[in-house]
This record gives structure tokens, sequence and C-alpha cells, in this order.
């Protein structure tokens, strides 16, 4: 029998103005699951994993409920315990890696330096650390990257190195706010067969939030689905897909593309 890892509970989320990004959303994560967070641009997906991260931006708050990890209430830590927090049990990767890496550092710096903030350790530890998590992302020629400036690789290889960044640390929980939007086609579809592997390999719990339900159907055992605020269905991914209740979820449904009169769903 699975544990909850994470427990979402009755969680809502102001800025200044008062409104509600994030309204009474409640919702666990099982210990070995990838979860979903779909819905359209402005639903409050990026904020919810935001706030579990606990890196909202100013004026953000979560004003009622709890965000409870592995028993402890992270709206309760000090800034200071939220930090040693980050990396080791929790880990996130970006929507687009390459705008938050710096241009005239090389890889190997920036993965080093992503490794000393949470262990101490040999720099020449950290580098061997970095490349045997970049072989198992199936980067090929992994010392040529870390010998790179970010600008010198491609997206889908900046994205890659993220997904190995966030993992070295074996975090209990990695939150990937739209890892493949940014990318074509053919890299998005090797991200998500990568993001698979981190879970059927490696045990990783995940959180994923998309707006594509196509990736949703094919990576999910859970799927959350939001609408303006709300977690509107929330269901195992069969439930999702071939049994939605809601006219929102039938609309997303609708636009996954179909190739020969066939939707992507596995």
């Amino acid at each position: 029998m699975r544990m909850s890892l994470l427990e979402i509970k009755n969680c809502t989320i102001r800025y200044q103005n008062g409104t509600p990004a994030v309204s009474n959303v409640s919702f666990n994560v099982e210990k070995g699951q990838i979860v979903s967070l779909v819905g359209e641009s402005g639903s409050g997906k990026t904020t919810l994993i935001r706030a579990i991260l606990g890196i909202l931006p100013s004026g953000g708050k979560v004003t009622e409920g709890q965000i409870i990890l592995d028993g402890t209430d992270l709206l309760t830590l000090s800034e200071r315990q939220l930090e040693s927090v980050r990396g080791n049990n929790i880990s996130m990767i970006f929507q687009d890696v390459g705008a938050s890496m710096d241009p005239v550092k090389l890889v190997r710096s920036q993965y080093a330096e992503s490794i000393l903030v949470h262990e101490k350790l040999p720099k020449e530890t950290c580098i061997e650390r970095a490349l045997s998590m970049l072989k198992k992302m199936h980067l090929t020629e992994p010392k040529r990257v870390m010998a790179s400036y970010p600008f010198e690789l491609s997206g889908g290889m900046k994205q890659r190195v993220g997904i190995a960044m966030g993992m070295t640390a074996q975090p209990k929980l990695l939150l990937a706010d739209e890892p493949t939007s940014a990318l074509d086609v053919t890299i998005q579809a090797q991200v998500v067969r990568e993001i698979k592997e981190l879970r059927d390999k490696y045990g990783a719990t995940i959180i994923l939030v998309t707006h594509n339900m196509g990736v949703a159907s094919y990576l999910s055992d859970m799927i959350g689905v939001m609408q303006k605020s709300r977690m509107v269905e929330f269901g195992t991914r069969d439930e999702i897909i071939l049994h939605p209740r809601e006219q929102y979820t039938k609309d997303l449904m609708d636009a996954v593309p179909k190739i020969g009169g066939k939707r992507f769903a596995r």
C-alpha cells in the first residue's frame, strides 16, 4: 500500500489584490506517483507548485490550508528550514532552464554550485556526480556538455541538464513546471520519456504542470484539472481521460491533436 508523500489541504493562495489565485484546493500525492496538474494559463497550476516549494512571487501568500510533506507542514517552517528542504527534499524544473542559467559560466561550474548549496563536498566529487546524472539522462558527450556555456547547448539539452540537476540529490518530490512547452515536438517526446523513466527507474515522485492533456495522459497516474483557481476534477488517469465529468475537462481532451483519427493517449 502506497503512503501519501504530499498532502494539500484546503489550500488558498492570494496576491496583494486579494483575489484567490488558488481557491480551496485539496489533493494527495502518493510516493512514486506522477501527478499532472492540467489547465489553461492563469488557472493556478504554477502558483500552487511554487507554494509547495515556498517560492511564491512577492505579495503571494498561502492564506488558508496546509501543505504537508512527509508529515511536516511546510507552511510552519522558517525560511532557513525551507532552504534545507529545497534541493534535498524538493526540487523544481522550470519551464525554460536556459533562461535561469548564467550565460557566462560553464555548465560544470553552475552544476557544481547547485550541489554545493546543499552538500559540502570537494568540487571534483560534485563534477563526478553531475557527469553520472547526465549519463543517466541519456545526454551524449556529457563531458562536452559540462565544458559548454549554456548558449552552446540546444533547448532540449539545457532542459535535460535542468532535469538532471533537479534529480542529483534524489529529492523526495520533483516539481516540473511546463518542462516541455518551449521545445519542438521531437525533443518534447524525448524529455517526456525521460521524466517517465525517472519514476520507473528511480521511484521518483513527480508533480507535472502542463497545459497539454496528451502529455498528462501519457505520463500520469493521477490528473488534477484546474480552472479559474479551482481544482474542478481530480482522479486516476483513466477516470479523467476516459470518463471526464466536467465540460472543461472534455474541452481539454478535444484540444489534444489526433493522428490518423486517433487521439494520443498512452
